[in-house]
């Protein structure tokens, strides 16, 4: 990979049970959300409540998972819910899912249809590694509030992604923020599967396997790589 990822001892030790499967990909072709892309996200949906059977989103043992680790790290759950949880309890409102673009509808469909938290970044926008780590409360998070750019800092303890320029993602994956987010100009994107036990590695893996079949199908000639899962016990 020509990004490197790090997960800090920190991290491992608060969720030996998590793993990551991340997708890289070059000559992406990315625009505004397509009559294809909308009905793979109603189809995620469908997919999704026929996996819950009439189930609350947070009753399925991955997203408890995740919720007991966010507990364990000082964030309230059902007021700060993992990326998963947050799109599953949207795909089965009235409102729906969001349609965003075409890149981050392919993502968010796996995500939902899953039951598993994926993130993409622009590669292009990323400076050096990317490191999972538990905060010290004193890096910086670039976000947008009220229309104009503000800068936050994460609770000191609180799991975050970073790259070299400060908090790519706050809450493990509750929050990306705006400066390395997937966008229409977007051609290398980075996308990261994470689970938690009890979810099986091959799971996730399929998971990835899927959105791999999805990139390349929305992008044809894509440069696509899946790597292998890296789990926090390796």
């Amino acid at each position: 990979m020509t990004l490197t990822l790090t997960v800090s001892d920190e991290v491992r030790a608060l969720a030996p049970g998590f793993t990551h499967v991340a997708v890289e990909a070059y000559g992406l072709t990315n625009g505004p959300t397509t009559e294809a892309s909308s009905a793979l996200l109603d189809d995620a949906a469908r997919r999704l409540a026929a996996r819950l059977d009439g189930r609350a989103p947070h009753e399925d043992p991955h997203m408890a998972a995740w919720r007991e680790v966010y507990t364990a790290f000082g964030s309230k759950p059902s007021r700060t819910r993992n990326s998963a949880e947050a799109l599953a309890k949207r795909a089965l409102s009235d409102a729906g899912l969001p349609r965003v673009n075409v890149l981050v509808d392919v993502y968010n469909a796996v995500s939902v249809a899953h039951l598993i938290p994926v993130g993409g970044e622009d590669l292009d926008l990323i400076q050096g590694g990317m490191r999972l780590v538990r905060a010290t409360g004193d890096e910086d998070f670039v976000t947008v509030a009220g229309g104009e750019e503000t800068v936050e800092h994460p609770d000191a303890g609180e799991v975050v992604w970073c790259d070299e320029a400060g908090v790519t993602c706050r809450r493990w994956n509750w929050r990306q923020g705006p400066r390395t987010r997937l966008t229409e100009g977007t051609v290398s994107g980075l996308f990261l599967l994470e689970s938690l036990a009890p979810m099986p590695v091959a799971e996730a893996e399929a998971a990835a396997a899927e959105l791999a079949e999805l990139l390349e199908k929305f992008s044809p000639g894509a440069r696509i790589t899946v790597h292998a899962p890296h789990s926090a016990a390796a």
